[in-house]
């Protein structure tokens, strides 16, 4: 079963993935977390060129197919082959971080953006996405405790404005596979609704997970 965590800056859902992973496990679960763009050492490439060398001015249309590579690479040799060894692969942000980063943030050509978006998933499509939603202004004053921010962190109100609301848009659309988490609330409170959500998607077992 393949999960996605995906939302807007400093919304949490980086911490969420990790305390789903530990709760599966500690069900007897098999699973990988991971996160786009970072994994392997392709991808540490590109993500440090992508949202570390603030010095480096990338084109919105090269950063589109940077972040491509990172996914097809990442697809092929980790998600791909964890999936068939039947474990449960949690990504911190797929696809729909593209589409809405590049199609709806950079303002690229929507459909071009799209398209780029699903060849390099490799047919692949999330069984369930968590979107973790909450205003902009209260992510964005999140990260003003965070270290190392991200040249992502770092673009205008109006940016990550447009991205929350290519965000919505895609949940609207696609309402069996996206499910929008309401981020504003306490940790707890917010994994307790996680777990209730991913326990309907799981595979059914002998075992009842609580």
């Amino acid at each position: 079963m393949f999960i996605t965590f995906e939302g807007v800056e400093g919304s949490g859902k980086t911490t969420q993935a990790e305390l789903l992973r530990d709760f599966l496990l500690d069900k007897g679960y098999k699973v990988t977390l991971t996160r786009e763009p970072g994994w392997g050492a392709l991808g540490r490439l590109i993500r440090r060129m992508l949202l570390e060398e603030k010095d480096l001015d990338l084109d919105p249309l090269a950063e589109l197919c940077l972040f491509c590579a990172d996914r097809a690479q990442h697809v092929r040799d980790l998600i791909k082959p964890k999936l068939k060894e039947g474990e449960i692969v949690i990504c911190d942000r797929f696809a729909d971080s593209t589409v809405v980063y590049q199609g709806y943030g950079r303002r690229l050509d929507l459909d071009l953006v799209k398209r780029l978006a699903k060849a390099s998933a490799l047919d692949l499509q999330p069984r369930l996405t968590l979107l973790f939603n909450l205003p902009v202004r209260l992510g964005l004053s999140r990260l003003e405790k965070r270290e190392g921010k991200t040249k992502m962190d770092l673009e205008p109100l109006e940016f990550h404005e447009r991205i929350r609301q290519g965000y919505m848009y895609i949940a609207q659309k696609e309402p069996d596979r996206v499910k929008v988490v309401n981020a504003a609330r306490d940790i707890n409170e917010i994994q307790e609704e996680i777990k209730s959500i991913v326990v309907e998607y799981l595979p059914k077992r002998n075992s009842v997970i609580a």
